[in-house]
């Protein structure tokens, strides 16, 4: 049985923590500064609590970190300030050179540091949420997952590769689903959403509907996936290619982020409004 500390069980790491702990394992979870959602969440799932993270890091052999991309560095320094020195998994959606200068500093303090990249949703069912891990102690987060429904996978010793991978692959997925928002937030300013919709139906039977469908679940999550489109530009740029497209995917992802929290789906003239209400401002 492994101690294993999350920050923050989020309904991202929520479900982390459960894989691990049908894996047998405890995790524990510091209460200090979350709200009620989170305290539901970590008792509903049999989380440890304990009040500060400074507990959380004595008493803890491995450490997850599940947080928003902006957040990550700052996390990391408040984990190394108090001490720890187990295993460190950062699982957010990072650009793989933010993945290396933080495990640069983890090591300096003699914590053992894996990179991970998350692809899929919530890991509630078996075979839709991989966990992607490099570090040469990859192995050791893998091993806190054999019972699932985590599903993991190592991709290589080089820090900075798993979180590669989760850019190349959300570069895609969230990045054509920022493009579709433009463009019916576009033909909606201009009259033609309508016909747009006719076109897209004749080219791929019920592909405005998908479109609909994708553009208004996505809100909630907006903005989280600000953060996470600045990270893929980087990596773009770093990779000496052009990054506007992402940082152009960011702004559209913030214009959305009024949706936070919303216990219903938007309909998607609500959706439109908010994308446009930067063009209204200026009218």
């Amino acid at each position: 049985m492994t101690k294993i500390g999350i920050l923050h069980p989020g309904e991202m790491g929520i479900s982390i923590a459960a894989s691990a702990i049908n894996s047998g394992n405890q995790v524990y979870w510091a209460s200090v500064g979350r709200g009620d959602k989170t305290r539901l969440r970590a008792e509903k799932h049999n989380l440890i609590e304990v009040e500060s993270l400074s507990q959380l890091c004595q008493t803890s052999e491995i450490i997850f970190s599940v947080c928003p991309p902006h957040s990550a560095e700052e996390v990391t320094k408040s984990v190394i300030e108090y001490g720890f020195k187990g295993f460190y998994l950062d699982a957010n959606a990072i650009s793989p050179q933010r993945a290396s200068k933080i495990g640069q500093l983890m090591e300096a303090s003699n914590i053992r540091f894996i990179d991970g990249g998350i692809i899929g949703g919530p890991a509630w069912t078996p075979k839709e949420t991989w966990l992607y891990l490099s570090g040469k102690n990859a192995k050791v987060i893998a091993d806190c997952f054999p019972n699932g429904p985590l599903e993991t996978k190592i991709v290589g010793d080089e820090i900075g590769k798993a979180s590669a991978l989760k850019m190349c692959y959300a570069a895609y997925s969230k990045g054509t689903t920022a493009l579709l928002a433009a463009i019916l937030a576009t033909a909606e300013s201009l009259g033609v959403r309508d016909e747009l919709y006719q076109q897209w139906d004749m080219d791929d039977s019920g592909f405005s509907e998908q479109v609909n469908r994708r553009v208004t679940r996505i809100t909630a999550k907006a903005w989280r996936f600000e953060g996470e489109m600045h990270e893929i530009a980087s990596t773009l740029q770093e990779a000496g290619l052009p990054n506007g497209f992402h940082q152009a995917a960011a702004e559209i992802y913030r214009r959305m982020a009024g949706f936070k929290d919303s216990l219903e789906t938007p309909q998607l003239n609500d959706v439109l409004k908010a994308l446009l209400k930067h063009n209204y401002s200026r009218i």
